[in-house]
């Protein structure tokens, strides 16, 4: 396994807070982009860049030396009442991580996106597309990554749906409308993210629910 060195945008939040830890216990070197006052939320090991993720200005210059840049910012427990936020936030600081990516030499991105089509959250699923789309608009090689639910701690209202899904999942009407925007464990979604990480693409890759469910939980070192 290739040592990389990865910049990390929101990795005080719900997934970054775990995947920090994980690409530090695989022995990846890990900078993180938190607000001022946020630091001390960091693991041992990893460097805190202070800065806003809105305006590439204030931590553009940190990102060298990293070949990868994780782009996990994005508005909380999103729902349709935030569509401004998605623009606001999500959009922008995906736009300026690309920019920052670009100035850096940054050689892959691992963009956490949503899949699609789906009938409900729009708005998101538009902010995200866009984003999706500046990424690719900087040539460098990326990696999509695109759950509809994340299943963890303080996100659990959708396990209530999982009986629903096995069903759909097994008739033949329903089963790709489900697999594609099926459930994923924070678990499988942080071994998603690593493999991404460990393993860039040579131009863009898509890695859609069924592929986050299979991606491989490696111990360290291997």
């Amino acid at each position: 396994m290739q040592r990389r060195d990865v910049f990390v945008t929101g990795g005080t939040g719900y997934l970054g807070r775990r995947l920090v830890p994980e690409l530090l216990r695989r022995g990846h070197a890990v900078r993180a982009l938190v607000r001022a006052g946020s630091t001390a939320r960091l693991p041992p090991g990893c460097t805190a860049v202070v800065g806003d993720a809105l305006d590439r200005r204030t931590f553009e210059a940190a990102v060298p030396p990293a070949d990868t840049l994780v782009q996990l910012v994005g508005t909380p427990r999103p729902n349709p009442s935030k569509a401004r936020e998605f623009r606001a936030v999500d959009l922008v600081s995906a736009r300026e991580s690309a920019a920052a990516a670009v100035a850096a030499g940054v050689r892959h991105v691992v963009y956490v996106s949503v899949a699609r089509p789906a009938p409900l959250m729009k708005a998101y699923i538009e902010a995200r597309t866009e984003g999706e789309a500046a990424i690719r608009a900087s040539g460098i090689a990326a990696t999509f990554l695109r759950p509809w639910y994340v299943l963890g701690p303080g996100h659990r209202w959708a396990s209530a749906l999982l009986p629903a899904y096995w069903l759909l999942e097994r008739l033949p009407p329903t089963r790709e409308g489900a697999r594609r925007l099926g459930l994923v464990r924070l678990g499988e979604m942080i071994a998603a993210l690593v493999e991404a990480v460990e393993h860039p693409p040579e131009g863009v890759r898509i890695v859609e629910v069924p592929e986050i469910r299979r991606a491989p939980a490696r111990p360290a070192g291997a």
